[in-house]
């Protein structure tokens, strides 16, 4: 297995064009992860030319898989006008904020540190991750992200399960965004603003794209779209630990997470490998989910306990955090005649939509203390 110090030594040759410097001299290769034969990393282009960015990722994937990577994973970004600055020796004083307050602009990949969304206060990031399809995670960052929204607070949500998009459908969204000015303007629906794949894909037909092409979607959709002014943008995490959940941990270094299970013992387990991957990549984990932990009797009010007790407890002390909440197994009471009809949202009046305010008031208090 390559080590971090091999990977920096083989990559050293490799120069940028334009200065004749090492990209590594340089600091524009980053983010460097190192999992038994896999290796992830991150470069910051110069050249905005997609030929251009395309040759130098396949001569650095050359370069390690020769040296021995299993295999290889690669993220592309733009340099920030910042960063260009200080490369090429011109004058910067600082950073540049969003291009206009309130705007979500600039590349979150490389903005570590930096507040995105206004000029004096920053967005809070959180993303939602599983372990395993099925647990029931995209209800859980639906519902959150309205709960948030009961709260007063200015949401957004992104639909990173690219390949399993399904946040327009769960919200009953049935209109699509518009673009103005150049950027993409999100939709809205029940306080909470929206970007999906689901947008752009026609007749639920599959997505079928690589690790860039995923990586680029996110990219735009962190770039190109008017946000306006967010207290909180929740994201929903494909299951598992792949690609675009790891785009994810790299474009945002500082956001938190979230993980969903169901109480099964061997969801849980799975589930853990999310929780260490947010923890190799130093993400704090806010804390558990236990999804359809209980069914409980409309009748009678007695808890059958259907997929077992206790995973959601297990998996919060083996990632050393908090179980924030046990949601019982069911669906909301909607009716397709009601305006404000959704698959998945809770009535803010029920007791599943209780429990997830409760959730938002301890996110609050994490994040607002």
């Amino acid at each position: 297995m390559l080590t971090r110090e091999q990977i920096v030594e083989l990559l050293q040759p490799i120069k940028d064009p334009e200065s004749g410097k090492s990209l590594i001299e340089l600091q524009l290769i980053r983010d460097i992860m190192i999992k038994e034969e896999r290796v992830s990393l991150s470069i910051v282009c110069l050249d905005a030319q997609e030929q251009s960015r395309m040759e130098l990722e396949q001569r650095v994937r050359g370069v390690l898989e020769e040296g021995g990577a299993g295999s290889v994973h690669i993220r592309l970004r733009d340099a920030t006008d910042y960063e260009r600055s200080q490369i090429r020796g011109e004058n910067a004083e600082q950073e540049p904020q969003a291009d206009e307050p309130g705007k979500l602009k600039g590349h979150a990949a490389g903005l570590e540190g930096h507040k995105l969304i206004g000029e004096n206060s920053g967005v809070n990031f959180i993303a939602v991750a599983s372990g395993k399809g099925g647990v029931g995670k995209s209800t859980v960052t639906v519902n959150l992200a309205v709960a948030l929204a009961r709260k007063g607070k200015k949401v957004g949500l992104i639909d990173a399960d690219i390949y399993g998009f399904s946040i327009p459908d769960m919200m009953g969204i049935e209109e699509g965004p518009i673009v103005e000015d150049g950027t993409i303007i999100p939709v809205e629906r029940f306080g909470v603003k929206v970007m999906s794949m689901g947008f752009f894909i026609r007749e639920n037909s599959p997505v079928i794209w690589r690790g860039p092409m995923l990586g680029k979607m996110l990219r735009q959709f962190f770039n190109d779209v008017s946000w306006g002014e967010l207290d909180y943008m929740l994201l929903d995490l494909p299951p598992g630990t792949g690609d675009v959940a790891l785009d994810v941990h790299q474009m945002l270094p500082h956001s938190k997470e979230i993980i969903v299970t169901t109480p099964h013992a061997t969801a849980a387990f799975v589930a853990a490998r999310a929780g260490s991957m947010a923890l190799q990549t130093d993400h704090e984990i806010l804390g558990v989910i236990e999804n359809m932990a209980y069914y409980e009797c409309s009748g009678c009010g007695k808890r059958d306990y259907i997929f077992g007790r206790g995973g959601g407890g297990r998996l919060a002390e083996t990632l050393h955090t908090e179980l924030l909440a046990q949601v019982p197994l069911g669906a909301p009471d909607n009716h397709i005649s009601e305006p404000d009809f959704s698959p998945s949202v809770y009535k803010e009046e029920t007791a599943t939509a209780q429990i997830f305010a409760e959730v938002a008031d301890k996110l609050i208090a994490k994040h607002e203390q």
